[in-house]
């Protein structure tokens, strides 16, 4: 399914930096849709690789775990939850008939003929005209009351559902695998490339995971063998297993009515319970549970504080020069967590009713980083945060420090989401990827793209600030609220005028980019105080006489 074109009033609200619910939802369903088709691709290039690059082996155990997925799928929608698939397989046996197949035999999610499958905002297919899922009540829309100058109450965009098969297939750390395993399938790849003739069997091994997952999520009672790699066997929303065992290890699974049963050679079975939601508990010292923080709405899907998916960061990859690495958390880690999340959809709030609705939206699960580098040890740590344009609803940071601090970092990144997602639909410009353009919130010098990125971002945490200080009575906190907005404020107004006179906007990113230079104009109208002002004023006019230094070339 092909969306239809960005409307111009879409491209109107994400320009002024926020997003009603048609507009959120519109790059969703699109990013949703761009999923399904990478999976299909996947799919696709397994059964056209041939056993030079895919054994048949691996190929035989795809058709099986596709088989699975389906099974599920179809319990699901008919909310059989408990009981027994037909044709579900034997442990360590294949699926009853389930052989292999011609190529193009994969569907299910994807429809009789391979098409994707319609859906609504919240990755459920669509149950023709009346736009309904099939086996599911019509919801009821949820009202949350925002305000935005002359705006009214609009509907909040339903977030993700818990479990299911559509809520694994478009999970964000679906892309990141799925492009890896694109890479290892690749064909056409040139000579002297070096390849790992493992690399495509183990990256098709993550989706007997997923495959399990969905059995386990539709109550599909099943056997199943599964791969751990480099002796972690991963299980997306319910948890992990070390095996104890380096390097990449067979496990057996066996589900019975919510009760995983891990076996291994040699080694003491491991029972798990699952739960609903997320997380599955066990006794065993093997097992680490997965974690989620409470929805940020009333009644909103739980979201996931994921520390184990193997594809929750790039692999082998070079890492932006202020971002750190995963980190796995412990019980007083996750209570840290927990803590500032607590506050966060208050402060959301008070930055504008917009931004929370935006951040329930969009904010799919949230990956743990590490201090940032160059942080000293015993003093206040400082903070880093990203997102993936291949991992979208996914955002990267390191431990917040306070609601407030974690808010901003949500308005920060869902506004690099939003962007990167209008970028995919629509052409703003045909910049080249030169890194030649000043900005102040960065040493070094930075192409169009980024300097949009990075502009419209600033912009939104100048209007978050704005908002916060003229709604904080605290006098402390309206003075560091005022001085962040005037920071930022500023530091767009640096690079406006590069944005604005580019002749690579096409005329779409123009109507964007003026959109951008309204809001601009918009909060110089409530200014900071006098003196916050002077001191944003002098920081960025330090910023650019540094920058020049560096980066003007010596005669």
């Amino acid at each position: 399914m092909i969306l239809p074109p960005v409307p111009d009033r879409a491209l109107t609200e994400l320009g002024r930096t926020e997003g009603g619910p048609e507009t959120l939802g519109l790059l969703v369903r699109d990013q949703h849709t761009r999923r399904l088709l990478l999976l299909r691709a996947v799919l696709d290039a397994a059964e056209a690789a041939g056993p030079r690059v895919l054994p048949a082996a691996a190929l035989d155990r795809l058709h099986e775990d596709w088989a699975l997925l389906e099974e599920a799928e179809r319990l699901e929608r008919a909310g059989r939850r408990t009981r027994r698939a037909p044709g579900a397989r034997p442990e360590a046996g294949p699926v009853p008939g389930a052989g292999p197949r011609e190529p193009g035999a994969f569907t299910g999610v994807f429809g009789p003929a391979g098409g994707v499958v319609p859906e609504d905002a919240a990755g459920r297919p669509l149950d023709g005209e009346r736009g309904r899922a099939p086996g599911r009540r019509a919801p009821s829309p949820t009202r949350t009351p925002h305000r935005t100058g002359q705006d009214t109450p609009a509907p909040v965009p339903p977030g993700p559902p818990p479990s299911g098969v559509r809520s694994l297939l478009l999970h964000p750390f679906t892309g990141p695998w799925a492009r890896d395993a694109l890479r290892g399938l690749d064909t056409v790849t040139g000579p002297g490339a070096e390849r790992d003739p493992r690399e495509p069997a183990r990256a098709l091994a993550h989706f007997g995971a997923l495959a399990a997952v969905a059995a386990v999520r539709a109550g599909v009672s099943c056997a199943v063998r599964l791969s751990a790699r480099d002796g972690v066997l991963t299980l997306p929303s319910l948890g992990a297993l070390r095996t104890g065992r380096p390097g990449d290890t067979e496990v057996g699974l066996v589900h019975r009515r919510g009760r995983l049963t891990f076996r291994q050679p040699g080694e003491a079975d491991v029972v798990v319970h699952v739960q609903s939601g997320v997380g599955a508990w066990s006794e065993a010292a093997a097992w680490t549970p997965a974690y989620a923080l409470p929805g940020l709405l009333p009644g909103s899907a739980p979201v996931p504080l994921d520390d184990l998916d193997p594809y929750r960061t790039a692999r082998d990859a070079p890492r932006a020069h202020t971002l750190s690495g995963p980190v796995t958390l412990d019980d007083a880690d996750r209570k840290h967590w927990l803590h500032a999340w607590s506050g966060t959809a208050a402060a959301l709030g008070l930055g504008g009713e917009r931004r929370l609705t935006e951040a329930a939206a969009l904010l799919r699960c949230l990956v743990p980083l590490s201090a940032p580098p160059g942080t000293v040890p015993g003093r206040p740590a400082g903070s880093c945060s990203g997102t993936r344009r291949e991992a979208f609803g996914a955002v990267l940071s390191s431990t917040p420090a306070t609601a407030t601090a974690f808010a901003a970092t949500l308005v920060h990144e869902i506004q690099h989401t939003k962007l990167a997602a209008l970028s995919a639909m629509v052409t703003l410009h045909q910049a080249s990827p030169e890194a030649r353009h000043f900005a102040p919130w960065r040493p070094d010098p930075r192409p169009y793209d980024g300097l949009l990125q990075g502009a419209y971002s600033h912009l939104a945490l100048a209007d978050f600030f704005q908002r916060t200080a003229l709604a904080t009575p605290n006098p402390v906190r309206r003075d560091t609220a005022w001085a962040r907005h005037a920071r930022y404020q500023e530091q767009v107004g640096a690079v406006l005028p590069a944005l604005v006179g580019s002749g690579d906007l096409t005329p779409r990113g123009r109507q964007f980019v003026d959109r951008m230079v309204e809001v601009y104009e918009r909060l110089a109208e409530q200014p900071a105080p006098r003196g916050q002002t002077a001191r944003a004023t002098a920081y960025v006019r330090a910023a650019r006489t540094l920058w020049t230094q560096r980066h003007t070339p010596r005669r």
